[in-house]
């Protein structure tokens, strides 16, 4: 009988097949533009930057609070939050963060669902 994944591992997977949907999605030609410093370079060469930290569950996987950012904004420039935040809009960013106050809880059925879902995009792509 095969082992069932761990939470830890389950995440980890959901962040994986997120993160290259992201950084796929907008592409051309394998080509992603971060939106932030407008550097342009192949998709698995850039980072899928969140608005509002990884930290909080409630925004950590929504296509809204994810771009893609090179790592010189993402990590040296710690996201370049205003920058994205005028890139998302106002609203947005209002929404996002209100958002991410919320306390979530994915149950493990719910990010395996998660997982199938953006495998699936990724494929589609």
């Amino acid at each position: 009988m095969p082992k069932k994944p761990t939470r830890k591992t389950l995440i980890k997977k959901l962040d994986t097949v997120f993160s290259e949907y992201i950084r796929r999605r907008y592409a051309v030609n394998e080509i992603a533009t971060c939106i932030t410093c407008g550097k342009k370079d192949h998709w698995k060469k850039l980072q899928a930057g969140h608005f509002m930290s990884r930290k909080h569950y409630a925004t950590r996987w929504n296509e809204n609070n994810v771009e893609v950012q090179c790592s010189g904004c993402n990590v040296f420039r710690y996201g370049e939050q205003f920058l994205f935040a005028k890139y998302i809009g106002q609203a947005k960013a209002d929404e996002l963060l209100m958002k991410s106050r919320e306390a979530v809880k994915f149950s493990d059925p719910e990010i395996q669902d998660l997982i199938h879902i953006y495998k699936h995009k990724n494929d589609s792509l």
